[in-house]
Formats: structure tokens, C-alpha cells, sequence
């Protein structure tokens, strides 16, 4: 006869472990909780995904690269096997990278994963963020999530910033240098953060040392905090799903998070770091050889920020030279307006759900996410900004623009200077214009059908064009937008029969409503009695 004691030594080993731990961590409850939520499936919700594995192969490839890097500033004479710089004078960071490059086993493509990794990050949360932004997938419960999407993607351009300066190679120097300048451009505190930071006057000795903490220990940290507290939202929150049948702001139509999603995600996952190590393999990134290790006194040619930092330095490269003396205090325009412009715009992409919110006076939750063309002014209002951004892309650069296609730099730096303005006006009527054609092509799909290609003759003789009608399903898709009617002031007459001033406030919110959704800002949909009339035959092919 046996006892509980035997049945209990006859479990796998697996399971025995799996009780321990249920026993004093509750994982059974948490896997029943969790194992089995639905995800939705759609291409585009691999770009967060493309991010996240980023990020994970960026700390594996840091870690590795942190036991061979020595950040110090000490100044050696190289005798490593890269013959060029032999005898060369050089800080240990630079002389460290070498080394990392030609004599640790692996490690120029552990380096060049890594700096790799790091733009893709970068441009995956790029992409990312515009996805949320077009389809609306930052509207509530979701505006926390997309704050921390955003901190995410600025503290990722200050992580790309200090790490590729760590080398302490003439390239990065020169960024350092740019970025030093514009400190000091700051009015009173610019010098004393300068000296704070650099540890002395320019280039001092700590600057290495204290890039290498921020940006292995500090931002990571930070980074990776966030990470946690995004996925933990987007299991909270659910995930936002596009219009379909079955599908509403109550449930999600998808597959399961065990085994489904977690099969397609782990493939995916050495998918994205195949591609990496594959680019990483074949495309050379940062070759610090060829540049030599900085000297103040000198200035590394062509050299131009990565594509994520291009705008501020495009900024400040198409910013006149102005400064003003106020008070005994020089204030550089030229530099501190670009550095203030960059940091509203900022500000202005961290609070646009709030804004919108405020705008349209919405104050539900949404899970179905629109259509770009659905949200014209929304639509347009990104194109411009991503028209700008370009704009001051090629600004950061214009140098290399100029030589490349053979052009006055002063002429690509005026092309920048009007551009930036007449570019994001041009793109968002050009882009409004799209998106209300586009309505107006969907309208007319649901009422008239799909357009077959076949000509058919009446008997009067009259040649129409047989029309298809759309499934259910398109129909729904086509149709299951929502459509906000402008904020009104509301009467300026109360109940006893006072006249009440609108504020500036009420009037500032109207007039941004109109501008969003009023009339020749929306197509409006077509009504279940127009397609019954249509689809009874008066007037459909």
C-alpha cells in the first residue's frame, strides 16, 4: 500500500521543483492568469517587439564587451598588433577599443552587433511610436504607457550618445566637443555644468569614466525599469487590436500569450538577432582605426552625429550665428534656441495625448485602434513633424550632403532654413488632402461595392461597370470608425438671463476642435439608409 511519502518521490523531478516554488512564489495562480491571454495578430505589433529584442541583445553584447573596455583616460603608447597606430600616443579607452577590435577573439563583431543593435533600437522605437501615434493606440488607458515609450526612446538617444564616445577616437571627440559647446551656451549655469561634467576644462580626465558609469549602470538601469513597467501595462491594459468582426473595446480576438505567442516571439527573437549579427557581419559601423584617437586641436572630417541626434545638430547648423548681451550675460542664440526648439518639440510629442484628449473631450477607453486616413489632421500633424525631422536630418549632415552630390554647403544650409518651415506645411495639407480622398474612396466602396473591372452593356445601351459587394467583414472594417462632432463654446446666456464671457480657454478648445473635426475635416460616413437604398438597386451596378 502506498503512502502520500511514495507518490509524492515518484513525481518527476520537474514537478517537484515546480511545487516548491508554487509553494512560496504562487507561480501556478500567475501562469493561470496570464499564460493564456490573447494577443491580437498583426504585422505591425512586431515593431515593439523588434525594439525589445534589440534592447536584450544590446545588454548581452554590452556585458561581454564591459570585461575587456578599461574607461580611463591615462594616456599609453599603443604596441598592439594593429600595425598603423603602433607608437601612437592614446588614451587606454582607445587603446582598449583596439584591442577589443584585433586581438580579443570575437570581439569586433560583438562591438559591431552591439553599436548595431543600438540603431536599430533606436529606429525600431522610431517606427514604434509612430505606429501608436497614427493609429491612435495612445488614447486612454494608455497615455502612462505611451510617457514611458517616449522616456525610453529619449534616454535611448542619450545611452547611443555616451556609449559610442566612450572609444574616445577623434569621431566622437568632435560630437563631445559639439556637445560642450552647446552647454556652455546655457546663460549663468553653462560653465558650471560643463566644468561639472567634464570634470575640469575640456576634454579633463574623468569625462570617460563617468560616460562609461552613465551609460552601463545609470541609463541601463533606468531603461530597463521602464521596459518592465511598459510590458506590465500592456499586460494590464490589454492589447489594442484594428476593426474587425467580434472585435470591441471589451475583448480581443487573437491567440493565446502560452503556446502560440510565445512560440512565434521566441522564433522571432533569433530572427531579429540573426539579421543583426548578419548586418553586423557584413556592414563595418564606427571603425575607430581609421579616425585615431582625439585631440582637442583636432577635428575628425565628415563628421556628423548618428541619424537619431541629427536633428538637434541640424538645428543648430542652420541657426545664424546671432548672440545678444544682456545684463553683462552673453546669450548664443545661435546654439540656445535650437537646444530650447528641440527640447518644446519634446515636450509637445510627450504631451500629445493629453492634448488630444482635452481636444476632443473624450474621456473613454479605447482598445480598437483607427485608421490612419480615419484622423486626417492627426495623420497630417505626424507627416509634418517626421517632413521636419528629415528636413533637419539632412542640416545634421549638410557637409556630407554637400559633398556627395556636389553641391554649395551654403546652398544646402538655405534649402534647410526655408525648408523647415514650408516642408510640414506643405506635407500636412498634402497629407489631409490623401487621407480625405481616401474617406471618400470608402465611402463609396460601402455604397456602391468593389470595383470588378467588368463593363456590361444595358439593354438601352448604356455601359456601366459591375460593382461586388463588399463582405461583411470589409464593410465593418470600412465603417466602425468613430467620427467626434467639434467642441462648441456652449451659450453665452445662463438660465437667468446673464451674459457669460467665454473664456480664452473655451475658445482656444473650439477652434482646435473645428480644425480637427470640422466640416471639410471628415468625410462623413455613409448611413445604414443610404447603403439600404443603394444596395435595393436604385442606383448600384
Amino acid at each position: 500500500m502506498s503512502t502520500a511519502n511514495d507518490t509524492k518521490r515518484k513525481a518527476p523531478a520537474g514537478e517537484r521543483v515546480a511545487d516548491w516554488a508554487d509553494g512560496r512564489l504562487g507561480i501556478y495562480t500567475l501562469a493561470k492568469s496570464n499564460m493564456r491571454k490573447i494577443f491580437p495578430d498583426h504585422w505591425s505589433f512586431m515593431l515593439g517587439e523588434i525594439c525589445l529584442y534589440s534592447f536584450l541583445i544590446i545588454i548581452l553584447t554590452g556585458v561581454y564587451l564591459t570585461l575587456f573596455f578599461h574607461p580611463s583616460m591615462n594616456e599609453v603608447v599603443y604596441h598592439g598588433s594593429y600595425v598603423p597606430m603602433q607608437g601612437v600616443r592614446m588614451t587606454e579607452a582607445y587603446a582598449s577599443t583596439l584591442d577589443i577590435s584585433f586581438d580579443v577573439r570575437g570581439g569586433l563583431l560583438i562591438r559591431q552587433i552591439h553599436h548595431w543593435a543600438a540603431v536599430i533600437f533606436l529606429a525600431g522605437m522610431f517606427v514604434h511610436m509612430m505606429r501608436v501615434f497614427f493609429t491612435g493606440a495612445f488614447r486612454k488607458p494608455r497615455e502612462i504607457n505611451w510617457l514611458f515609450g517616449f522616456l525610453l526612446f529619449v534616454l535611448g538617444m542619450f545611452t547611443g550618445f555616451t556609449g559610442y564616445s566612450l572609444p574616445d577616437d577623434l569621431l566622437s571627440g568632435t560630437g563631445v566637443r559639439f556637445t560642450q559647446g552647446a552647454i556652455l551656451s546655457m546663460p549663468i549655469v553653462g560653465t558650471y555644468l560643463s566644468m561639472f561634467i567634464f570634470g575640469g576644462e575640456f576634454p579633463g580626465h574623468d569625462m570617460v569614466a563617468r560616460f562609461y558609469s552613465i551609460h552601463i549602470l545609470l541609463l541601463p538601469g533606468i531603461m530597463l525599469g521602464l521596459v518592465v513597467a511598459h510590458l506590465i501595462l500592456v499586460f494590464y491594459h490589454k492589447h489594442t487590436q484594428f476593426a474587425g468582426p467580434g472585435r470591441t473595446n471589451k475583448n480581443v480576438v487573437g491567440m493565446p500569450f502560452m503556446p502560440v505567442y510565445m512560440a512565434k516571439a521566441g522564433g522571432f527573437f533569433f530572427l531579429v538577432f540573426g539579421v543583426i549579427a548578419a548586418i553586423a557581419g557584413m556592414f563595418t559601423i564606427n571603425p575607430v582605426w581609421a579616425l585615431g584617437p582625439y585631440r582637442p586641436d583636432h577635428v575628425s572630417t565628415g563628421a556628423q552625429p548618428d541619424w537619431y541626434m541629427g536633428f538637434a545638430e541640424g538645428l543648430v547648423r542652420a541657426m545664424p550665428g546671432w548672440e545678444i548681451t544682456v545684463w553683462g550675460h552673453t546669450f548664443v542664440l545661435g546654439v540656445l534656441l535650437p537646444l530650447v526648439l528641440f527640447g518644446v518639440m519634446l515636450a509637445a510629442i510627450a504631451a500629445y495625448p493629453f492634448i488630444e484628449s482635452w481636444i476632443t473631450g473624450d474621456k473613454r477607453e479605447h482598445h480598437i485602434l483607427d485608421r490612419p486616413r480615419n484622423a486626417p489632421t492627426r495623420t497630417a500633424l505626424g507627416v509634418a513633424w517626421i517632413t521636419g525631422y528629415m528636413i533637419m536630418l539632412i542640416g545634421g549632415g549638410n557637409d556630407i550632403v554637400a559633398t556627395y552630390f556636389h553641391l554649395s554647403i551654403n546652398a544646402v544650409t538655405w534649402f534647410v532654413r526655408i525648408f523647415f518651415f514650408v516642408g510640414p506645411v506643405l506635407a500636412f495639407i498634402i497629407t489631409k488632402r490623401i487621407c480625405l480622398g481616401l474617406q471618400r474612396r470608402d465611402r463609396d466602396k460601402v455604397l456602391h461595392g468593389r470595383e470588378t473591372g467588368i463593363i456590361k452593356r444595358l439593354p438601352h445601351g448604356e455601359f456601366v461597370e459591375v460593382h461586388e459587394p463588399l463582405s461583411q467583414a470589409h464593410l465593418h472594417a470600412l465603417t466602425a470608425h468613430e467620427q467626434y462632432a467639434p467642441a462648441e463654446i456652449g451659450p453665452t446666456v445662463d438660465e437667468n438671463g446673464v451674459e457669460r464671457k467665454p473664456t480664452a480657454k473655451e475658445k482656444l478648445r473650439s477652434k482646435l476642435s473645428k480644425g480637427y473635426y470640422g466640416e471639410g475635416n471628415q468625410i462623413p460616413k455613409a448611413t445604414v439608409e443610404e447603403y439600404k437604398e443603394i444596395s435595393a438597386g436604385h442606383g448600384h451596378h
